[in-house]
């Protein structure tokens, strides 16, 4: 879901590009972040809490509070909620702590 009309403000969300999310191929605009993009394309869960494995979301939204960490361009620990989406991108769900793996 994304908000198409503002009664006062304007949105130059940039052009189409396409990125994967777990294997599966999504599209969002230039000017989104990650986390705007999944969350427009109905991914409402970015990752899982380490000891209790409870679903977390779209929190602070300035980078701050880890909910959104996940593995984009297989490097872990990336905030999605201040990461813009790329051409290409490869986005994965992060489970449990990050680690680099190759």
């Amino acid at each position: 879901m994304r908000i198409e009309r503002h009664p006062i403000l304007t949105f130059d969300r940039g052009c189409r590009v396409r990125f994967t999310f777990d294997g599966r191929e999504l599209e969002a605009f230039s000017h989104e972040t990650v986390a705007a993009a999944l969350l427009a394309n109905g991914v409402p869960v970015l990752r899982h809490s380490v000891g209790e494995l409870r679903p977390r979301g779209f929190f602070c939204g300035i980078g701050r509070c880890a909910s959104c960490s996940m593995i984009v361009n297989g490097i872990p620990d990336v905030r999605a909620c201040v990461t813009l989406v790329e051409e290409g991108m490869v986005v994965e769900t992060q489970h449990g702590l990050g680690s680099i793996h190759g």
